[in-house]
């Protein structure tokens, strides 16, 4: 067995056929405008101002939110600048956790791949409560009928499960067109909320620093973070694109400064048509309604229907990228051996991650069969999967990836020290550690103030059980790494290697490589 890990790439043809078993993703199917349709259709635009702002207003009290989005743009840039050096080095379909293996070593890795999984999950399985909800709404303003949220939430589960099986390229091009129209849809209303403000007429009261002082600012940070959730994405289908050492990195920067200007500008004009002085009690009393209530007074009853059924589609596309995400985390842990081999294949007809598609559709049916049961009254109580289920598993979801993106920024700084190359890539790697050291400091504060989040008086379980499942990810995932040390070296070598993992399998049995 050889002692080093390798650093080439092998042959994707011979990996695929290796023992007959499809050992790795289609090559060549994305190239720059797939890519980034899809990791911008998970951030869901109209999801983000329809649903997390009028939370982050109205719940956490956060006035001055389109500064937030210009702060963390700054950070997540500073971010991307190490990060996508990173992704010419390593292609691998699980990417954060295969960085934090390359920088900070296997064991490290195994617990960044347990919290990838349990975060995307969260962050996908939230996603359910807000379109059951939505649909919900529209079956009962519409049709006069009620429908409990959580049957179209299933529905949606089972419809996002078969589309898992199918290729990428089809998937780019629905999370595509989508994503397209529900963005001009905002641009519409950013302009008819600029030419039609409230009293307050166009103030920039919202970007005043003052605005971000409150109990819910730790809160509010990590649920913007979750708004920028995508752009991160690329390198997770470096494997499947063209031209992966140029084309991921280009993605990541789009999307990065697309999020940072649509959402500042989205969050100011909500700002504008409901005055800076009354967003915050307006986004308390009308929640998710927010939005559709400013546009019925502008742009009418017509344009606000179209949007409420593009506020559906665009949950749906973000719920199809989450889960393609999820898949290829658990694909990418099964062919390193994190998990049971079978994840680690893919569909033989379409090359899709099929068993960890799988697997997330019945993590996600399970969570919300299990919020529809403790829900205490879901016909009255129609905002309960969006304070709930869609709130606190985004949040969850969101604290997970924070401390996921720092992490990665300083694996990305030991991962160049150890190759000897810091020097040359000194600029990189001070933006590497600035961004880890702030977005740390955000994962902090959110902990700090989950119970703002949950609206749970001081003492609440609440507020330690939620970023404590994140915690239990961490933990658990650290212990299975260090008892594959001592139980399973090889595989414990294999953690972060992706393809290259095949070439240890041909040394141990002694296969020719060519």
């Amino acid at each position: 067995m050889p002692t080093g890990r390798p650093s080439t790439l092998q042959d994707p043809a011979e990996i695929r056929t290796y023992k007959g078993q499809d050992r790795a993703l289609r090559a060549n199917r994305l190239g720059t405008a797939g890519l980034l349709l899809s990791v911008l259709a998970a951030s869901a635009p109209l999801m983000v101002v329809a649903g997390v702002m009028p939370t982050t207003f109205g719940v956490m009290g956060i006035v001055g939110q389109p500064l937030l989005f210009v702060i963390l743009g700054a950070v997540l840039a500073l971010f991307s600048v190490g990060y996508a050096e990173m992704s010419r080095h390593v292609h691998n379909a699980g990417a954060f956790y295969a960085y934090i293996a390359r920088g900070l070593g296997p064991t490290a890795g195994a617990g960044a791949s347990l919290v990838a999984l349990v975060a995307y999950s969260a962050m996908q399985v939230g996603v359910f409560g807000i379109l059951g909800f939505e649909i919900s709404g529209l079956f009962a303003t519409y049709l006069d009928t009620e429908v409990s949220w959580w049957i179209p939430a299933l529905l949606a589960v089972a419809v996002t499960g078969a589309l898992g099986w199918l290729k990428i390229d089809l998937n780019a091009k629905v999370l595509g067109v989508l994503l397209l129209v529900e963005c001009v849809l905002v641009v519409v209303f950013d302009i008819a909320a600029i030419a039609k403000p409230a009293a307050e007429g166009l103030s920039l009261h919202a970007f005043n620093p003052e605005t971000l002082g409150g109990a819910g600012f730790g809160t509010a940070l990590c649920f913007c973070i979750a708004a920028f959730v995508g752009f991160e994405q690329s390198p997770v289908y470096a494997e499947e694109t063209s031209k992966p050492h140029i084309v991921v990195s280009r993605v990541m920067f789009l999307a990065v400064g697309f999020a940072a200007l649509f959402f500042a500008v989205s969050a100011w004009a909500l700002t504008v048509a409901a005055g800076p002085s009354e967003v915050v009690r307006t986004s308390a009393e009308a929640g998710p309604t927010l939005l559709f209530q400013l546009t019925e007074s502008r742009l009418g009853t017509t344009f606000t229907d179209v949007l409420h059924v593009l506020f559906v589609t665009g949950m749906f596309a973000a719920m199809l990228s989450f889960h393609n995400v999820v898949a290829r985390y658990a694909f990418a842990m099964g062919r390193e051996g994190l998990l049971p081999a079978t994840f680690g294949r893919t569909n033989a007809g379409t090359g899709a991650p099929a068993t960890g598609s799988l697997l997330q559709t019945g993590v996600a049916a399970l969570v919300v069969i299990a919020f529809a049961l403790t829900d205490d009254n879901p016909a009255g109580d129609p905002t309960t999967p969006v304070l709930h289920l869609f709130t606190w598993m985004g949040s969850v979801g969101a604290l997970g990836v924070t401390l996921l993106m720092a992490a990665a920024s300083f694996a990305v700084i030991a991962f160049f020290v150890r190759r000897g190359t810091a020097g040359a890539q000194i600029w990189r790697l001070v933006a590497a550690g600035t961004s880890g050291l702030a977005l740390l400091a955000i994962a902090v504060y959110t902990v700090k103030d989950f119970g703002v989040l949950v609206g749970a008086e001081k003492g609440s379980a609440l507020t330690w059980v939620l970023p404590g499942i994140i915690g239990a990810a961490v933990v658990t995932g650290l212990v299975y790494g260090a008892l594959l040390r001592r139980s399973r070296p090889e595989v414990h070598a294999r953690i972060g290697l992706g393809n290259e993992a095949f070439r240890l399998d041909q040394a141990a049995e002694g296969t020719p490589s060519d």
